[in-house]
C-alpha cells in the first residue's frame, strides 16, 4: 500500500476515535458506571495515539537526505512508546478512579442503554483494529500494527466491562463495577507496556527475527560457491526498513569483477527473499586470518 494509503487509514482511524469516544462517554454519563468511564478513557488515549500515528507516519516516510542518510523510519518506534505510556498512564489513571469508587460506592443506572453504546463503540474498534493489524503487518509498518493492537485491546476491555455490568444489572453486586474497572486498568497497563517495550527494541537496534536471520543465512549459502563463506551478519529494523550487512570470504584470487558480480548476484536473491531488505556485503580473502576477526564479535554467530 501507498504511504497516503497508510496515513489514509490512520485518519479514517482518529475519526473512529472520535465517534467511540461520544459513543463511551454518554454511555457513562447515563450510567455512571466507572467501568465505562475507564472505557471511554481509553478511547481518549485513542485519539491521541492515532494523531501521533498519523504525524510520525508521514514523517517517516521522508526520502533520507544528508542528514538522515538511513531515513527517517525509526520514528515509528518513538510514535509506538509514546502510545505505550499513554496507555499506561490511562491504566493507572483508570485503576485510581476505581478504587476511589470502591471505597465511595455510587449507584448505576439505565445500564442497557449505557451498555449498549458501549457495544456499538467496541464494533467499530474491532472492525478498524483488524484492518490496522492486518495492513500493518503486509507493510511492515510498526506504527499501524501498534494502532491496531490498541483498538483490539480496546476492544477485550469494552467486552469485560460489558460483561461485568450485565453481572451487575442482574445481581444488583455493584461493588463489581469499580473491581471491573480495576482489572481493566491493569489490562490497559499491560497492553502499554508491551508496546514501549517493542519500541524499545527498535531504537535499540533489535535484530530481524531468528527466522528472519536464518532465511538470509540459507540464501547467502545456496548463493555462493564452494570454497566460499560468510561471517559477522547483522541485521536491524527501522520501521518498515529492513537492514543487513555480512563479510562475504571469497579466494584471494578472485578478480574485482568477479567478486563484484557474486556480490550483486547474492544481494538480489536476498532482496527477492526478504522484501524491502536493504543488504550491505563486504568482500574479503578467505586465506587471510584479519578476515575472520569480526567472528569474534560478541553476540554474532558465524555463518
Amino acid at each position: 500500500m501507498s504511504p497516503a494509503g497508510l496515513r489514509g487509514l490512520l485518519l479514517l482511524s482518529v475519526l473512529a476515535a472520535l465517534a467511540t469516544i461520544g459513543l463511551k462517554t454518554t454511555a457513562y454519563l447515563l450510567t455512571g458506571s466507572v467501568g465505562l468511564l475507564a472505557d471511554a478513557l481509553e478511547s481518549g488515549i485513542n485519539l491521541f495515539a492515532a494523531i501521533a500515528a498519523y504525524l510520525s507516519l508521514r514523517y517517516a516516510h521522508r526520502p533520507a537526505d544528508a542528514t538522515h542518510t538511513y531515513g527517517h523510519e525509526k520514528i515509528e518506534f518513538f510514535s509506538s512508546g509514546l502510545e505505550g505510556l499513554l496507555i499506561v498512564l490511562a491504566g493507572g489513571g483508570t485503576a485510581w478512579i476505581a478504587i476511589e469508587r470502591l471505597i465511595n460506592p455510587t449507584p448505576i443506572t439505565s445500564l442497557g442503554l449505557g451498555t449498549s453504546l458501549s457495544l456499538s463503540a467496541s464494533v467499530i474498534n474491532l472492525a478498524l483494529g483488524l484492518i490496522l493489524i492486518r495492513v500493518g503487518r503486509s507493510n511492515n509498518s510498526i506504527v499501524l500494527s501498534a494502532n491496531g493492537k490498541h483498538l483490539l485491546a480496546d476492544v477485550w476491555t469494552s467486552v469485560a466491562v460489558i460483561a461485568g455490568l450485565i453481572i451487575v444489572w442482574i445481581s444488583g453486586l455493584y461493588v463489581l463495577d469499580p473491581i471491573i474497572a480495576i482489572l481493566v486498568g491493569m489490562h490497559i497497563v499491560f497492553t502499554g507496556l508491551g508496546l514501549i517495550r517493542r519500541a524499545i527494541d527498535g531504537l535499540m537496534d533489535h535484530a530481524l527475527s531468528s527466522e528472519q536471520q536464518e532465511q538470509l543465512r540459507a540464501t547467502i549459502r545456496a548463493n555462493t560457491p564452494t570454497g566460499t563463506t560468510f561471517h559477522a551478519l547483522r541485521t536491524r529494523q527501522a520501521g518498515t526498513r529492513m537492514f543487513g550487512d555480512f563479510h562475504l570470504l571469497v579466494p584471494g584470487n578472485t578478480t574485482v569483477r568477479e567478486g563484484h558480480d557474486l556480490g550483486i548476484k547474492v544481494e538480489k536473491a536476498i532482496q527477492l527473499a526478504l522484501k524491502g531488505i536493504e543488504i550491505t556485503i563486504h568482500i574479503e580473502p578467505i586465506e587471510d586470518r584479519a578476515s575472520w576477526d569480526d567472528n569474534s564479535l560478541k553476540g554474532i554467530e558465524p555463518g
